[in-house]
């Protein structure tokens, strides 16, 4: 069975109900059969039939051999009324709950794709702590001093890539291949696991602690 279809007789029922509590269909009285209210409510026969039916299932109408219906009484057509406003406020709190359920179900989704990313971030982290930046200090005796990067072939010879430059207070973002390198320099640099043993050993010829003795 449709719920469209329910929705449309139960709301003829419950009207006809309403229309019985006011007095306008009084106990006792007969009102219009099914094709005149089919007429009102436009609707069909068969969709009358079956509000008249849960009326005659709660006692509030009868009808007779000849199809006229017959009001028995206004007291159940009232209990009717309110058992249905009571049904419908759980039906909206169900479909409240359908909805909310719908939307943790979203932000579940979400919550996943932002942990795995996550995830996948910090895997990318872990695989990129060999490239953590090294400092190298230019010492005065180095050959490297009064030459460009680009003259001294910097990344072909190291593998290291010059991100900084720090010349006492200042510091120099991305130096570039022509900038001149002089005594006590610090290079900002990025490379693999043995880029500052290989860099220092390139710029300087010696090892750290034999240059700072």
């Amino acid at each position: 069975m449709k719920v469209q279809e329910m929705s449309v007789y139960q709301s003829i029922a419950l009207d006809i109900a309403q229309r019985i509590v006011s007095g306008e269909f009084p106990v006792n009285s007969k009102f219009s059969g099914r094709t005149l209210l089919a007429s009102q409510y436009h609707v069909s026969p068969e969709t009358i039939r079956k509000a008249i039916g849960l009326l005659k299932d709660e006692g509030i109408v009868s009808v007779s051999q000849g199809k006229e219906i017959i009001v028995l009484s206004d007291r159940p057509a009232y209990d009717y009324i309110t058992k249905h406003k009571y049904m419908k406020s759980v039906y909206s709190l169900k479909q409240d709950l359908e909805i909310l359920l719908h939307e943790k179900k979203k932000i579940d989704d979400k919550f996943e794709l932002i942990l795995r990313d996550i995830i996948n971030f910090s895997d990318r982290l872990q695989n990129l702590k060999p490239y953590n930046p090294v400092e190298i200090q230019v010492d005065k005796r180095s050959h490297a001093v009064g030459k460009t990067i680009a003259a001294l072939e910097f990344w072909q010879k190291t593998g290291a890539t010059v991100i900084a430059l720090r010349r006492g207070t200042n510091v120099t973002i991305s130096p570039g291949p022509h900038v001149v390198i002089i005594e006590d320099d610090i290079l900002v640099l990025v490379g693999d696991g043995q880029v500052y043993q290989r860099t220092n050993h390139f710029i300087n010829g010696l090892d750290h602690d034999q240059l700072n003795p």
